[in-house]
């Protein structure tokens, strides 16, 4: 069973698994300032999604290196990727900003034995977002 799948990638037990998952959506407003009163802003749209998946890979039951160089692969091509979530949930598509990972726990031949992650995504479509009562 799969915990998400960022276009052909999926996340699960022999590649990576994420233990957060972090997002943030924003929304623009616009201030003109007024003389005696407070701010004027106007609601000029949507602005940046992001999300942040964090975890750690461990050696014996993971590919943690082989995926991550995988996804900077993904991340080279500057393409959107679908990103879905392991209940069906379709977010839209998103492009990898940044790959961080720090290693630790090293086999005698140097290998990481322990691998923390953060994968840094952006969605660049009109993916699913709450709507206001009443608005398509």
């Amino acid at each position: 069973m799969s915990l998400m799948a960022l276009g052909l990638f999926v996340f699960e037990l022999p590649t990576l698994t994420p233990s957060d998952l972090a997002r943030r959506s924003d929304w623009r407003h616009a201030r003109s300032p007024r003389i005696g009163t407070t701010d004027a802003h106007q609601y000029t749209g949507p602005g940046e999604d992001t999300i942040s998946l964090t975890g750690t890979a461990m050696a014996e039951l993971q590919a943690g290196e082989a995926s991550l160089d995988q996804l900077r692969d993904m991340a080279a091509t500057g393409d959107g990727w679908t990103l879905i979530d392991g209940t069906g949930r379709v977010y839209g598509a998103w492009v990898i900003t940044g790959i961080q990972e720090k290693r630790s726990a090293f086999f005698g031949d140097g290998k990481a034995r322990r691998i923390d992650f953060t994968i840094d995504l952006l969605a660049v479509d009109a993916g699913p977002r709450h709507s206001p009562a009443g608005r398509a």
